[in-house]
């Protein structure tokens, strides 16, 4: 205390001394903001909101309001905060202070009236340009001496480097590695025993390519693209959260985008679709689906709930999922205050969040092909039958009662009212819903009359004092109208976003806290990247078209790095969330330069992208580590070999399936729930999780299809590192742990494939064959003479064995003993690490 008394005082006294002199802004007052402010207070980075290069912008303030009150020193924020000596508030928090002479000067300048000329501008520091930030270029081929050896443009670039560094590339894999290797790469299977016999008896110089372009065509193609984009999405059947409530329809997005990869949808236009379907022209219903993708944050309904904080909170995670998957930035490190390391204001962080703020959540009927007829048909009948209940339970005057009372219960939810039904029930419903409530019944559409008549039966108890006979007979309504609804076809729903009627305000949320707005802002882009089209309108469908112009230097590169990623095991930036600052230089910044140049210049095409890719020399090239890679390049950062990948969650349960016979191709459709361990659906909300095997062809479905619940997830997927979908996750981990070896040998659906397995090869293949062929449908290759021999041993041994325990071997497969033996057989393969490798 003693020497900030001191500081002061003398502060008082230098300002006493130079109050008969004025200060001069650009020689006493510019240097000084030059050398101690506008690192952290410029044009780029201001930080709080505050600039000090612009005498507007330093007048106008920021977030928290003006820091420079002309005349009044005292009252202005600026110099309470030079003249602090207080940690945490004193400015700058790091480095050299201002002199005692520098805070008289300030102080001085302030009571003199802050005097700004409008032609001085002040020097910014000096700050790098962001190599992620530069226009993207179509480089020039490098000259490379072994040009024999590469395929396409990307092996020039990946050569150049390897040759800079005096090493050789690897020698191509052998055709059945090379085969399964882009067989689960593109769709995420291995190939059957007569794909691989036709790839190896054909010799033509484009066999492989005629392989490739199979793959693409395949329908599981789309499955494939579509597990990675919903890591992105953050995609899961519930809302999370304590109540985790499901959405039944969360699949209808899910659908649309397996059906865009299949057909190969241009990536500018599915990124259109997804964030703004909504306001294209006349959208037609897959258009409107596609805007689910914003709906996969998770939504808060229990009881007592902030619905405005709720919305925030929904409205940050659509902010930051959008910043990562198409910028590859973390902004949501701007939430609270501008970022730390990259060019991004915590103004402009809310500027993006007023796109999204500006659109709210709706359900549509989103029919599949098919439904639409025969519900129509019966549409009649149905809302004949149900007039006639209406009529009987007096609905209309009691429905009208109840919504009189709802709606004060919105505006005074803690009010007693006569009607007996959960106050959390108003505080947890959507917006959406209040605003169906507020319109008039002869205004409310046919779908909106019947959500709130549903909702009215469901919700509402008896009167607590007052007629208590007739809303007694609500409840018998509730029984028939169930019965009557089950009997009526129905339509698939969609989850989907529209823009308001009247746009919300946005503010910059002080700390981050929606409690405490700021400063009222437009939604905007980012000053570091190339601005939007002037005058276009500021909603969600210029952005998107903004995120995938020709200007924006990101979006290109972010997604053909991801592509790599999907099919080397690392990105060209290992970083692949993280394209600023603090993330990781590419590799090769010519290679991923030429790809996002190409990617736009050929349509924005995924298919053609992952075809040059995977068709280039440097894919093609062997795993195998040899010793001089060892040493100089351990992580195959030169990609002077291929790299070996463990496969994800979903792979390896579809390859067990897969190579079973077991696996369900269907494409597309609602989730399906698997075995999975008793007790973990009961680890949810009070045991509201419902989880019933499916006991047909479904439980074998794809592990794309599993039913993703946010509180009590499918445990094998989990154990195999697959993200909780509660933030959206560019590029999953590779653990290792013994759940992952406990689940490969005890998990119902790879003991029942091992059954599948065995029995497949006792019935399809000769007894001398039966070895050949479980390697062939297992790992797509022959057995060496050692695994042959090894493998005979074990069946011998366990037939021996199983001949002595009848009940044992009844257990392992309904045949006798020597044909059982092979489900151990079947276990052993399946466990290898080669089966969970892609190579």
């Amino acid at each position: 205390m003693r020497g900030a008394r001191i500081l002061w005082a003398a502060i008082v006294a230098a300002g006493a001394a130079s109050a008969q002199t004025k200060p001069d802004f650009s020689a006493d007052i510019q240097p000084v903001f030059a050398r101690k402010c506008l690192m952290c207070h410029n044009g780029k980075t201001a930080q709080n909101g505050v600039r000090l290069d612009d005498g507007d912008a330093a007048m106008a303030g920021g977030y928290s309001g003006p820091v420079i009150v002309a005349g009044k020193s005292g009252e202005s924020k600026l110099f309470q905060r030079i003249a602090s000596t207080k940690k945490g508030f004193m400015m700058p928090p790091v480095g050299a202070p201002l002199t005692e002479a520098e805070v008289a000067i300030v102080k001085s300048w302030i009571d003199a009236g802050a005097e700004w000329p409008r032609t001085a501008k002040t020097a910014k520091a000096a700050r790098p340009a962001h190599w992620a930030y530069q226009p993207i270029r179509h480089p020039d081929l490098p000259d490379v001496r072994n040009r024999t050896w590469a395929r396409n443009p990307i092996d020039s670039f990946v050569l150049a480097r390897l040759e800079a560094e005096n090493l050789t590339p690897s020698p191509e894999a052998s055709k059945t590695s090379l085969l399964r290797r882009v067989s689960l790469d593109l769709t995420g299977l291995p190939p059957t025993p007569e794909e691989v016999k036709e790839f190896l008896a054909d010799n033509r110089p484009d066999a492989y390519e005629r392989q490739v372009d199979r793959l693409l065509a395949s329908s599981h193609y789309g499955e494939e693209r579509a597990k990675h984009w919903l890591d992105l999405a953050r995609y899961a059947d519930s809302d999370g959260y304590e109540k985790d409530v499901v959405r039944p329809y969360a699949w209808r997005w899910r659908n649309y985008v397996i059906d865009s990869f299949n057909r190969d949808t241009p990536f500018d236009q599915f990124t259109i679709e997804q964030l703004a379907g909504d306001l294209l022209p006349r959208p037609q219903t897959e258009q409107l689906v596609a805007t689910g993708f914003q709906r996969n944050s998770l939504t808060n309904r229990e009881g007592g709930v902030d619905r405005k904080e709720n919305r925030f909170d929904q409205l940050i995670n659509r902010t930051n999922t959008a910043s990562t998957v198409w910028l590859g930035l973390t902004m949501g490190c701007a939430q609270c205050h501008d970022h730390k390391y990259d060019a991004i204001s915590q103004k402009e962080y809310y500027s993006m969040f007023a796109f999204f703020n500006r659109a709210d959540e709706v359900d549509i009927d989103a029919p599949m092909p098919g439904e639409l007829g025969s519900w129509m048909r019966s549409r009649p009948a149905y809302l004949e039958e149900v007039a006639s209940l209406k009529k009987i339970y007096d609905v209309d005057e009691l429905q009208t009662e109840w919504e009189n009372y709802m709606r004060a219960a919105m505006d005074n939810p803690g009010k007693d009212l006569e009607w007996d039904f959960s106050l959390s029930a108003v505080i947890t419903m959507f917006d959406r819903f209040q605003e169906i409530l507020k319109t008039p019944p002869a205004q409310r559409s046919e779908r909106d009359a019947d959500a709130v008549f549903h909702w009215f039966i469901a919700n509402t108890g008896p009167l607590k004092d007052r007629d208590r006979d007739r809303l007694m007979g609500i409840r018998d309504l509730r029984r028939r109208i169930a019965r009557l609804d089950e009997r009526q076809p129905k339509l698939t729903e969609a989850n989907v976003m529209a823009e308001l009627a009247a746009p919300q305000p946005a503010h910059v949320a002080i700390k981050g806290d929606y409690r405490s707005p700021g400063v009222e802002v437009e939604p905007g882009t980012l000053a570091a990247l190339p601005p939007m089209p002037a005058g276009a309108p500021r909603n969600r469908l210029t952005l998107a078209r903004w995120l995938v112009s020709k200007e924006n230097p990101l979006t290109a590169r972010v997604t053909v790095n991801r592509l790599w990623q999907d099919v080397f095991g690392r990105g060209l930036v290992k970083t692949s969330e993280d394209f600023g600052t603090q993330g990781d230089k590419p590799s090769h910044p010519e290679l991923l330069d030429w790809l996002a140049s190409d990617f736009r210049d050929n349509g924005w095409s995924v298919k053609h992208a992952l075809r040059t890719i995977v068709t280039s020399a440097t894919y093609r090239q062997s795993s195998r580590v040899r010793p001089e890679l060892k040493e100089k390049d351990p992580e195959n950062i030169l990609l002077a070999r291929q790299s070996r990948v463990r496969l994800e969650a979903e792979s390896i349960r579809d390859s067990a399936l897969a190579a079973s016979g077991l696996l369900n191709p269907d494409i597309g459709g609602p989730s399906v729930h698997p075995p999975q361990p008793k007790g973990v659906a009961e680890l949810g909300y009070a045991g509201s999780v419902k989880w019933v095997n499916d006991e047909d062809a479904k439980r074998y479905r794809r592990g794309l299809y599993i039913h993703f619940q946010r509180t009590t997830p499918y445990p094998m997927l989990m154990n195999f590192d697959r993200p909780d979908s509660n933030v959206s996750c560019s590029r999953r981990r590779q653990s290792n742990s013994p759940l992952q070896a406990l689940n490969l040998m005890n998990d119902p659906v790879f003991y029942e494939a091992a059954q599948a397995l065995a029995l497949r090869v006792n019935q399809e293949a000769q007894p001398e064959k039966r070895i050949d062929y479980l390697f062939a449908l297992t790992l797509g290759r022959d057995p060496s003479a050692r695994e042959r021999e090894r493998v005979q041993k074990l069946v011998d041994q366990q037939a021996t064995s199983l001949a002595k325990d009848q009940a044992q071997a009844a257990a392992l497969l309904p045949l006798k003993p020597q044909n059982a033996a092979w489900t151990t057989a079947a276990r052993a393969v399946l466990n290898l690490e080669e089966f969970i490798t892609r190579e």
